[in-house]
């Protein structure tokens, strides 16, 4: 029995030195060469990181990796391994990094977004897949959006230069209506102000390489009055507003709830009397992602919508002319139209995958050494994939730089290309919980605007005005403002707009 356990054991340490041996020869993924001690700190980019990762990938290959400080962060750039680690090794490959800035001292490690992985994530994931996790259950809030969407086009109707404005303003009134029971002020809502404010200062936090004390997090304990030492106080005052659009609409919709006041809300839904003061907190804050990534999520796709058909009048008049023939022009179209309306999927597709809302998604953290096609992948390291390599692969999308909806329509010449919302929307068990929410909004909204507006390039003292085709850097991506024209396609189309006021009261 002896020899039989000395065996066991002596096997055992044959198998563990050996899979030692094997990661100590398995190199990581390569990538740029860095410096001693500060890696490849002066190799990440400033600005549009998406960019400059793509280039490395075609140098390096589908899988770079980059040192910082001694932090290993891996950049994906290939949709196979995207899906191999991070839905197909979900288990280790599910949590996120502590990112001192944007998380600790800012506030945001209470959100979905960036809370680690754990039971109070799940109990979130659960939350919101009770209340919006299928196409089916999104479905009991296609009356809110079809009025909101209304409101819109009102609003464009009697200030188009507005639009940008009014795509925060109506996305922000469906946000709040459903996780709060809200319905905003017509004029400078304060929560849509701060749900504004909050995710672009969330976008400016979390993108890689944006703060160093991400990387270096003994920085934290810098006294503020240290020169340099300016962005504590930044993180000081953003966290203020992080704690503020938090808590103003939950203690809102708690006082409502507390005189009988009920509504169909993600808050009345899950605010029981007999939970816990860390149940309520969950709650609470399960509330606030739904509120904070849907707001700025939807605008973005949306402010990409109106930019794409002004640069495309001739995919503009093919959405139109399908409309035309579907639902005519005596009445405004509907979610019950979808399933007649292939060119308006496909150009909500298009719109998804043309600029990605967020280019390079957010980190992932591995749980355990791993190895992956040959390479080492240390624990500790940071994920990213970046999702717009993976929407403008050649390999997957014909001419991937045009944007062309027919990509998405199958014809006996072709098949159909890569649906985007596999790819959009995120991987594995961090996949975007308002997937079907998104795409319901997007649907609608590119919809009705287009039944009832032409949007061209905008015209001043007799020239044309070329639009700005640019975005903003950070984890959410934007266009940067630009000008066009909006205006009603006939009269018939102003008459069905302005019946909105009826329909409102």
């Amino acid at each position: 029995m002896v020899i039989f356990f000395a065996i066991c054991a002596l096997l055992c340490a044959f198998v563990i030195l050996g899979l030692i041996s094997y990661r100590l020869r398995a190199p990581l993924p390569p990538g740029p060469t860095g410096l001693p001690i500060l890696g490849n700190l002066l190799d990440m980019p400033t600005s549009q990181e998406w960019k400059v990762f793509a280039e490395w990938g075609e140098r390096w290959g589908g899988i770079v990796s980059v040192n910082l400080l001694g932090q290993t962060i891996i950049i994906i750039n290939s949709f196979k391994s995207a899906m191999d680690l991070l839905d197909g090794k979900s288990s280790i490959y599910s949590d996120r990094p502590v990112l001192v800035m944007g998380g600790e001292m800012v506030g945001w490690k209470n959100s979905l977004a960036l809370m680690r992985y754990g039971g109070r994530f799940r109990s979130y994931r659960r939350m919101m897949h009770q209340f919006m996790g299928t196409r089916s259950l999104v479905e009991r809030y296609h009356p809110i959006e079809e009025l909101e969407t209304h409101r819109l086009l009102r609003r464009l109707l009697r200030k188009p230069e507005d639009f940008a404005e009014h795509i925060r303003h109506t996305t922000g009134a469906i946000i709040l209506q459903l996780a709060y029971g809200y319905k905003i002020q017509e004029q400078d809502d304060p929560f849509v102000t701060n749900a504004d404010t909050a995710t672009d200062q969330f976008s400016r936090t979390t993108a890689p390489g944006a703060f160093l004390v991400d990387v270096f997090p003994l920085l934290r304990f810098v006294p503020e009055w240290i020169p340099g030492a300016g962005w504590k106080r930044t993180a000081a005052r953003w966290a203020a507003g992080t704690k503020k659009m938090c808590d103003e609409p939950f203690e809102w919709a708690k006082r409502r709830k507390a005189q009988g006041d009920s509504s169909s809300s993600f808050i009345d839904a899950h605010l029981k009397d007999n939970l816990s003061i860390q149940e309520i907190v969950n709650v609470k804050w399960a509330a606030a992602s739904l509120y904070a990534a849907g707001a700025d999520t939807t605008v973005s796709a949306l402010q990409s919508f109106f930019l794409t058909m002004v640069l495309h009048p001739e995919i503009q008049k093919k959405a139109q002319q399908e409309l035309d023939a579907v639902v005519g022009s005596e009445r405004l179209p509907s979610f019950s139209d979808r399933d007649n309306l292939p060119y308006i999927n496909a150009l909500v597709k298009e719109v998804l995958r043309w600029n990605p809302v967020a280019p390079t998604g957010l980190a992932h953290r591995v749980m355990k050494d791993d190895i992956y096609d040959g390479y080492f992948i240390p624990r500790g390291s940071f994920v990213l994939v970046n999702i717009w390599k993976l929407l403008h692969d050649e390999d997957t999308y014909k001419d991937p730089m045009a944007f062309n909806p027919a990509r998405f329509l199958a014809s006996d010449s072709k098949s159909v290309e890569r649906d985007p919302h596999t790819i959009s929307f995120g991987f594995g068990r961090r996949i975007c919980p308002g997937v079907h929410l998104a795409d319901a909004s997007l649907f609608i909204a590119c919809a009705m605007t287009l039944a009832v507006f032409d949007i061209s390039k905008t015209v001043e003292n007799g020239a044309v005005v070329e639009p700005v085709n640019d975005y903003t850097s950070g984890t959410l991506s934007h266009p940067k403002p630009f000008k066009c024209s909006i205006k009603p396609r006939s009269e018939r189309a102003i008459t069905l707009i302005r019946a909105v006021d009826s329909f409102d009261k």
